[in-house]
């Protein structure tokens, strides 16, 4: 049986790809719940310091399994979309509050749930061929994996109304304009490996000073000035005890490159 999602380890970076190609990596539950337990994993596993997410074949995500979907809708099932308290939500909670580096390789299209995965990721890179579709009200439904607070905050509210509203697909240089992706590379075979040459140079950071960073900008999005200045307080608390700042500090005193090890 083929495994619905792939890990890979190269040093310190894991590379997480969706692997359902002949379905356009669309999510069914085994996906999704494979996904979700394994990003649970990689938070507490300290050797894991940059994760990547990626899709197999030619699209990143086309969102949720529709095919599955319609069984679900035909079923006795009180809770059609249960799935999202079962699964999106867990695995949009963890993406975001991942305590190290998340790059999504958005290689062709990223559609519905699809899209809102690689939005929930720190940074992005796609090519030429990368596309992303809000798909939801096109089948009658609001947005969920987070994408009602990523859109906003990525392209602004009257934005995001659009591309919600308005279902319409974005191709790689608006994209890129908007500020879906960080990064748009010339070649869509590049795509993975630029994305994974950035989680590497990302895994040898100070990945402490990355998780209080991640955390910092979330309650500052939503907090006001005093919010923020005690989140700043706490992350500096809690960076300025590690191993990382001290050695850092001393490498830059000696004129010396400063080497990382994660803690």
């Amino acid at each position: 049986m083929t495994e619905p999602l792939l890990v890979d380890r190269t040093d310190a970076v894991v590379t997480l790809t969706l692997n359902r190609p002949t379905a356009l990596n669309s999510l069914d539950v085994a996906l999704k719940e494979a996904l979700r337990d394994t990003l649970a994993e990689l938070e507490a596993d300290r050797s894991c310091r940059a994760v990547v997410l990626a899709g197999a074949g030619k699209a990143f995500s086309a969102g949720q399994d529709l095919r599955e979907h319609v069984q679900t809708l035909e079923s006795a099932d009180a809770d059609p979309l249960g799935t999202v308290r079962a699964h999106y939500n867990p695995i949009a909670a963890r993406l975001a509050n991942l305590p190290k580096p998340v790059i999504a390789a958005v290689r062709g299209m990223a559609a519905g749930a699809g899209a809102s995965l690689a939005f929930l990721a720190d940074f992005r890179i796609g090519g030429p061929k990368t596309r992303f579709l809000m798909a939801f009200a096109g089948i009658g439904l609001a947005a969920d994996t987070g994408a009602s607070w990523t859109l906003p905050r990525l392209v602004g509210h009257a934005k995001a109304v659009e591309l919600l509203m308005l279902a319409e697909p974005v191709g790689a240089e608006e994209a890129c304009r908007l500020g879906l992706l960080t990064r748009l590379v010339d070649d869509d075979e590049q795509v993975l490996p630029a994305a994974q040459e950035l989680a590497a140079r990302l895994a040898a950071g100070p990945t402490v000073a990355y998780g209080a960073i991640k955390r910092q900008l979330s309650i500052a999005d939503a907090g006001t000035l005093a919010d923020a200045l005690a989140a700043e307080a706490q992350a500096q608390s809690i960076c300025g005890a590690t191993a990382d700042h001290r050695a850092a500090t001393m490498a830059f005193v000696n004129k010396e490159k400063p080497v990382f090890e994660g803690h």
